[in-house]
């Protein structure tokens, strides 16, 4: 599968301010990423940044990036600017990967690339693994997915998801079928994710606050791949850029 890898990266950040510079064993957090993310097999992989600063920072560690406009409102937004920028068929096949996990599998990456291949019928991959614990299950941070019988999301959604009516009692989760634990990778087809920002806003994505569900209300599929493990520690706060500062830091010597 011939794929390129898009990287969204805007500078500013509520709670953790210029995240995509963040040093990370010595290397900007963007380049961190876009390395992961090279490992993967794309043909490509470039950084779609919001600030001047973000490219110079990829130029000086060889990666490939181009300056997007600030005024975007979403990831996909700015990466359908990418894409007219760098003159992509339409045809081709774009993996989002986010600015902030430094330790994204670059195995998931080819994989969520792969399924358009394989689900010919769908504008957009994406990927899922069990949840495991009641916590999880119920917290509205953690999106939910369910599919149909051909392994594509019928909805996406905050709250647990199936619902499991016959649960012997609270805070069990259900086994057959496991509850999927939405991971935030897409893969796309050149032509759709340059015609995303076109279609209107859905009002169940205005409810649930979840940009993916706009695909599914303008009735388009979404195929999703199962993942047996969850994904690397993502940066969203100052605490995450410690974790994953000791998880990648240099062995002492």
């Amino acid at each position: 599968m011939n794929f390129t890898v898009l990287i969204p990266a805007r500078l500013a950040s509520t709670r953790l301010p210029r995240k995509p510079l963040a040093d990370i064993a010595g290397l900007p957090m963007i380049v961190r990423v876009a390395r992961q993310a090279a490992l993967s097999g794309a043909a490509r992989v470039v950084v779609a940044g919001d600030d001047p600063a973000i490219v110079e920072a990829c130029r000086a560690h060889d990666v490939e990036s181009v300056l997007t406009r600030t005024d975007h409102m979403s990831g996909s937004d700015r990466l359908a600017e990418a894409c007219t920028m760098l003159g992509l068929d339409g045809d081709a096949v774009i993996v989002n990967v986010q600015g902030d996990e430094p330790m994204i599998d670059p195995a998931l990456v080819s994989r969520c690339a792969a399924l358009l291949g394989q689900h010919p019928e769908c504008v957009m991959g994406t990927a899922a693994h069990a949840i495991e614990t009641p916590a999880d299950l119920a917290n509205p941070n953690i999106v939910k997915v369910v599919l149909d019988a051909a392994g594509r999301a019928l909805y996406f959604s905050r709250s647990p998801i199936p619902f499991w009516r016959d649960a012997p009692g609270p805070g069990t989760v259900p086994r057959d079928p496991a509850p999927l634990r939405h991971v935030g990778i897409y893969a796309y087809r050149a032509a759709f994710l340059r015609r995303f920002p076109t279609l209107a806003a859905a009002p169940i994505e205005r409810s649930e606050a979840l940009e993916q569900l706009r695909v599914l209300w303008h009735g388009e599929r979404i195929a999703v791949h199962i993942s047996t493990s969850a994904p690397g520690a993502g940066v969203d706060t100052p605490e995450d850029l410690e974790r994953v500062r000791a998880l990648l830091a240099p062995p002492a010597r």
